[in-house]
């Protein structure tokens, strides 16, 4: 390796550890905040506390708004992933005209603003008289997390050998028994991937949300820009901080039943 080429390789590890600290270290001032016993936001502290994790069971609404963003992640990642495997499948197996529009399409909010995505689905909810809130919610949140289960799903079935639901099928299984006992093993890891991705998706969603919410339904994101408007204290950073620790969690998850490297390839 010539000089030249050790500047670089210096120079690229500079440039990378400063895009990760720089990408971190608002994370990093949020989780020390959340510790202050101060009641506005300074660093350092001047004494350490859990004063406002423990305010939090005080907060009016937060855990309604917890439970609801639980309910509506749950069921709309559970919903994504038994409509993103048939549809990943249709495109994967299937030879009819269009399937790269159609994989097009189901991954095509990823492409585009949040807002935008919010505003046309609340003008398309009107238009066919839809008022219910949670419902609109529901609908909202499978938008945002059907695109990451096909997404990760249409990549693993690309390398998926289907014929091997034809040899369980000549042992005497449905077409369905055998999807559920060969392929899904098979691909437990894209599945996985697919799942906790579009959980956190919906649990940390906010341009949509912000739309079809209502005096009664309101996500924790919805739910602390309301803090954030009424009462800006550091509580706001022990939510925050709950949400990030939620993320490690599920990566951790993640690493232990999947490994990272596959993950990232998912």
């Amino acid at each position: 390796m010539t000089r030249t080429d050790r500047i670089f390789e210096r120079a690229s590890w500079i440039i990378a550890v400063a895009c990760a600290v720089f990408l971190l270290l608002p994370l990093l001032i949020t989780v020390l905040v959340s510790f202050t016993s101060s009641a506005v936001y300074t660093l350092p502290p001047p004494e350490w506390s859990l004063r406002w994790y423990e305010s939090l069971e005080r907060r009016s609404g937060l855990a309604e708004a917890v439970a609801l963003s639980l309910n509506l992640a749950l069921i709309s990642t559970a919903a994504s992933l038994v409509i993103g495997t048939a549809a990943a499948m249709a495109v994967v197996q299937g030879q009819f005209p269009g399937r790269e529009a159609m994989a097009t399409f189901v991954v095509s909010p990823l492409m585009m603003p949040g807002l935008v995505v919010g505003v046309a689905l609340l003008q398309f909810l009107r238009e066919i008289g839809f008022r219910d809130a949670y419902a609109g919610l529901l609908v909202g949140h499978m938008l945002i997390t059907l695109p990451f289960v096909m997404r990760t799903l249409l990549a693993a079935m690309a390398a998926f050998d289907f014929s091997l639901i034809d040899a369980a099928r000549t042992l005497g299984m449905s077409y369905g028994r055998a999807v559920v006992a060969v392929m899904i093993p098979n691909l437990a890891p894209a599945f996985l991937t697919a799942g906790l991705f579009a959980f956190l998706a919906s649990m940390d969603n906010y341009p949509i949300s912000i739309f079809l919410t209502d005096a009664r339904n309101k996500t924790l994101p919805i739910k602390m820009l309301q803090y954030l408007e009424e009462q800006p204290d550091p509580s706001l950073a022990a939510m925050s901080s709950g949400l990030i620790m939620l993320t490690l969690i599920v990566l951790i998850i993640g690493s232990r039943t999947v490994g990272l490297n596959k993950m990232v390839q998912g």
